[in-house]
């Protein structure tokens, strides 16, 4: 008992001791107060910025932020009109009656394409502006409370968040939700060109004459085609998207090689790196045969017109071969890579990946468009 109460008596002089010292503490911080933010081509009114401005102050606990009623009751007490109070002079006559350390002033306004945001901490006491910030941002006027969150900690030194600072200063930067905030979908289809290589048994074949039911070809081919995109999901620094890409192959070399990819991606907004994975489905010629002893292929046929009155004692299977029917045959892809920019052309380039145990498939491709936005 003797010791519980021992625990008792310390916890509660800590709690006292913890209490008085925040007390302290926050009577030491300086007084300041917000009026209005001056709107210039905004919806906002200025009252409404000047309670942004507030509560953007008091999140960084620099100050004692005078509360907007308590400011409304001493203003009105004292008859004192602030609708067109932005000015030095004015501020301090305000903080004054007030009663303040400092005064927090500025403006929002619309300049063509851009939306300036001008922030002053004005000192009462020296009856001068301590500190004058001006951030330009685009014209995104649903992003105000960021807007001016980010000016006030530029001007306060505080650490501030330069991804979300270049998403809403640069024009041509990855799109996202924060710099176009009113656009459903952001298109960037657009062509693709590119090689694709065969390894292994696939590379044999495609070089072989046609004669043993190769292509003749080197394996190697250029191919050409388009992409389709549609993105379901762009928050934060990344999009998730799917992609419709119909390719044809070997157009270079006399073949036509169709197929087409169904792939789900994900893309930095912050860098363009992204990578995609789904089926690939594609049409190719394809043949019933066997493996002699000698490893040559032959079609399944030729053992019966050579010996007719024998079975075939090897085992038959499906390859690839010039001689059979179309058939459609389906892989999985891997693909990464990474789109670069210039004002509004992306340029994107991507490496892919297609396992196969007759052979592996890779390649390159490139491709280009301009930003295009549906709503």
């Amino acid at each position: 008992m003797k010791n519980l109460l021992q625990l008792f008596i310390i916890s509660f002089t800590f709690f006292l001791f913890h209490s008085t010292a925040n007390a302290q503490n926050l009577s030491n911080q300086p007084v300041i107060a917000v009026l209005n933010i001056d709107s210039k081509g905004l919806t906002l009114e200025p009252s409404q910025l000047g309670d942004i401005a507030r509560t953007e102050l008091s999140k960084l606990d620099r100050y004692q932020v005078m509360d907007r009623y308590d400011v409304d009751y001493v203003i009105e007490k004292n008859e004192f009109n602030i609708d067109k109070c932005y000015g030095k002079i004015c501020m301090i006559e305000a903080g004054k009656i007030l009663k303040t350390d400092k005064m927090l002033t500025g403006s929002a306004e619309i300049l063509g394409e851009t939306i300036v945001v001008t922030l002053r901490l004005i000192d009462v006491g020296t009856q001068s502006i301590e500190k004058t910030q001006v951030m330009e941002f685009l014209n995104l006027r649903n992003q105000i409370q960021t807007m001016i969150s980010l000016t006030v900690k530029k001007m306060l030194d505080e650490t501030i968040d330069e991804n979300v600072v270049s998403k809403l200063t640069k024009k041509f930067d990855y799109e996202s939700a924060v710099n176009f905030p009113e656009v459903d979908q952001l298109n960037l289809s657009g062509p693709r060109m590119g090689f694709t290589a065969f390894t292994g048994e696939l590379s044999k074949i495609y070089s072989d004459p046609n004669n043993m039911g190769g292509f003749d070809a080197f394996p190697l081919m250029f191919q050409f085609g388009y992409q389709f995109e549609v993105k379901y999901l762009n928050q934060g620094d990344f999009q998730a998207l799917f992609e419709f890409i119909p390719i044809i192959t070997g157009l270079d070399q006399g073949r036509f090689i169709p197929s087409i990819s169904i792939l789900n991606g994900m893309r930095s907004n912050r860098t363009g790196w992204e990578f995609a994975f789904g089926p690939v489905f594609y049409g190719l010629k394809r043949a019933d045969g066997y493996y002699d002893d000698a490893n040559t292929w032959h079609l399944r046929d030729e053992w019966f017109l050579e010996n007719p009155d024998m079975d075939n004692p090897f085992e038959i299977e499906s390859r690839l071969d010039s001689r059979g029917d179309i058939t459609f045959a389906s892989g999985f892809v891997f693909a990464a890579g990474k789109t670069f920019k210039s004002g509004r052309l992306n340029i994107p380039v991507n490496a892919f990946f297609i396992p196969n145990k007759e052979g592996h498939r890779f390649g390159v491709s490139m491709g280009f468009n301009a930003s295009r936005f549906k709503r």
